[in-house]
């Protein structure tokens, strides 16, 4: 296996669109895990901030977010063989799942592509 290939994709969802948001993210993870070069999928809710950065440097635990304001942040962390690989999935995802995706976010999701330095 040479270098492996990664999307981070930074979703922000409407505040009333949590379960529905959550939901569509365990069925994406299981359906990625079905397609041929998918090594792993995790999403990640954000629900830590750091206090400042004399907390970070004093290394004091970040702090749990009590209230989402307007908006809640997820991120997909997908790591394939290969670009290929995340070809193969996007078509049928896409398909399958953007229009429910679509009604869950304030906004398009902002998506880093690329390989590993380390």
């Amino acid at each position: 296996m040479g270098s492996m290939f990664n999307e981070i994709c930074i979703y922000e969802a409407k505040l009333d669109k949590q379960d529905e948001i959550e939901t569509l993210m365990k069925e994406v993870a299981e359906y990625y895990m079905t397609m041929p070069g998918v090594i792993e999928v995790k999403y990640i809710k954000r629900t830590h901030r750091q206090k400042d950065f004399n907390a970070v440097r004093d290394g004091e635990p970040p702090i749990r977010l009590t209230r989402q304001v307007d908006k809640v942040t997820y991120v997909l962390y997908l790591v394939l063989e290969d670009e290929e690989a995340h070809g193969r999935l996007a078509k049928p995802a896409l398909e399958l799942f953007y229009k429910r995706w679509t009604r869950c976010l304030t906004t398009m999701p902002k998506i880093i592509l690329g390989e590993n330095i380390v």
